[in-house]
């Protein structure tokens, strides 16, 4: 979840914070002196001095100045009620879109508007509270894009308490980055780190507004790196103490740099529960540099949907390892169909570097500039073969329809009784024609092993291992060769995708 702005108000979060501070005072015992005392009633050797832990303020005051606090506003809709407002609707800007509570005035339950309704008017209200950081010294400030959408106005408070309007230089909702402007000079900087040389287990601060309590700063240790939430960027795990407000503040290491920016928090209960992500400062860099040039990000597409590569896949398909990137379908007229990539393809490489996850390649093709041309590995029918391709700009296009597979065609339903539990007949030649395939073995029946697998009457089995099947004679004859101990790779083609199925023939 992102995070969310909590209001407190000032007086009641002073009366809080000063109770905390009692009850905290109020159960002060010094921590050495029971040892000490027992230490010397007993005769007994003193215990060994604890190591020290890592002194942080050096690193704080330098950084401190540098972090600044985002408040913005909003223009809303205002009707009913004294003033323009229904005071349910009140409550439901505070606590969301489905309170139910009491009218505060009646005591009784949420009013239905009134057939009749004044002309709505607008009223600009806070909308939110981050965190952010000045990157340069005249100005440009780095945050999270959750922070300032939808923001009519935005407010940048330094950490002497001067506050200025910022404008939006640029955005980019994928890596939910923003890059502001205010109109400043000689603002205290952070140095930028490089994300890539982080490890499990070091010590970074966050400094930020939770709860909008500015310029707050907490410890913890980087708890996994390359974190995959399904998002076009890999995250930095931590277990930094970050709340609702944090959002768009920097994750420094113990040389005062700027790793990452803290932007999502895995919590059940809207929360900090020892779980906070960060988006890696490399990645953030990339998207700044395009921001700052044309106040846009571009990225590139090889025009291939892709899926997980699992172990027992990548048994069948004799891949020494369950990594890179299974081709789903390619894109008609895309430059990975001029490349040769077909479906079923595991693509293992990208532009030099191993696709050790599917999701990496998005980020790999994403971050090269329209029209470069470099090479793609596959892995298919049992070799490694390398491509040539050119990525192009990601534009909208149109998703080719797969035709209905599930047509009844008037013949005896096929018999099951194979090693693989499939009925299958032949592509009728309609068909191949309006799904642009050479061949396959449409799927009828299901049963046994193939069942338990996952694949559907209406699939289309078009290879087994690293054989490519023709039609239905041509999956009995391999079928009938299979080894019962071993997995079989069964690539089906379902609706538009293709993907690989791994089958344990039935023994």
């Amino acid at each position: 979840m992102y995070f969310t702005s909590v209001s407190i108000p000032l007086a009641r979060r002073a009366a809080v914070l000063a109770a905390a501070a009692v009850l905290s005072l109020a159960g002060t015992v010094p921590a050495q002196a029971a040892p000490q005392h027992a230490a010397a009633a007993t005769g007994a050797a003193a215990p060994a001095p604890l190591v020290n832990l890592p002194d942080f303020t050096p690193i704080v005051e330098k950084a401190d100045p540098a972090v600044v606090n985002i408040r913005t506003t909003a223009t809303v809709s205002l009707h009913g009620g004294p003033g323009g407002m229904d005071p349910s609707d009140l409550f439901r800007f505070f606590f969301g879109p489905d309170f139910q509570g009491q009218d505060p005035q009646s005591g009784q339950g949420r009013r239905k508007a009134p057939k009749s309704q004044p002309a709505p008017q607008e009223r600009t209200v806070p909308q939110g509270v981050g965190s952010g950081f000045f990157i340069s010294s005249d100005g440009y400030v780095l945050t999270n894009y959750h922070v300032i959408d939808d923001a009519t106005d935005i407010y940048v408070t330094l950490n002497d308490g001067r506050e200025f309007k910022a404008k939006v230089v640029g955005s980019d909702k994928q890596t939910d980055v923003a890059l502001l402007k205010i109109d400043a000079k000689g603002m205290a900087t952070l140095p930028i780190g490089d994300s890539d040389k982080i490890k499990k287990g070091q010590w970074v601060l966050a400094i930020g507004s939770p709860f909008g309590l500015d310029s707050t700063v907490t410890a913890g240790i980087i708890s996994a790196i390359n974190r995959d939430t399904g998002d076009y960027l890999p995250f930095i795990q931590t277990d930094v103490a970050v709340n609702p407000g944090n959002s768009g503040g920097p994750l420094i290491n113990m040389q005062g740099e700027v790793i990452g920016i803290n932007s999502q928090i895995i919590s059940r209960s809207g929360g900090f529960m020892g779980i906070s992500l960060a988006i890696p400062i490399d990645d953030v860099m990339r998207v700044v540099d395009q921001l700052r040039t044309s106040g846009k990000v571009t990225r590139s597409r090889i025009g291939v949907q892709i899926s997980e590569v699992s172990d027992d896949v990548a048994k069948a398909l004799g891949l020494p390892k369950a990594e890179g990137a299974m081709v789903g379908s390619v894109q008609p007229k895309s430059p990975a169909e001029a490349a040769g990539v077909e479906p079923g393809d595991v693509i293992t490489a990208f532009n030099g570097a191993t696709v050790k996850r599917w999701s990496d390649l998005p980020r790999m093709v994403g971050d090269l500039k329209p029209g470069t041309a470099t090479t793609l590995q596959v892995w298919r029918k049992g070799r490694s073969i390398t491509l040539k391709v050119k990525v192009v700009e990601i534009q909208a296009a149109k998703q080719a329809g797969a035709g209905d597979q599930n047509g009844d065609h008037g013949k005896k339903e096929p018999s099951t009784d194979n090693l693989l539990g499939l009925g299958v007949v032949d592509v009728p030649a309609d068909q191949l024609s309006k799904l642009d395939i050479k061949g396959g073995a449409l799927v009828r029946e299901v049963a046994g092993p193939s069942a338990d697998a996952g694949i559907q009457p209406g699939d289309i089995v078009l290879a087994i291992n690293n054989t490519d099947i023709a039609d239905a004679a041509a999956f009995a004859k391999v079928v009938a060769k299979l080894d019962k101990h071993k997995m079989a790779g069964v690539l089906v083609r379902r609706g538009g995708q293709v993907q690989w199925v791994a089958v344990q023939p039935e023994k």
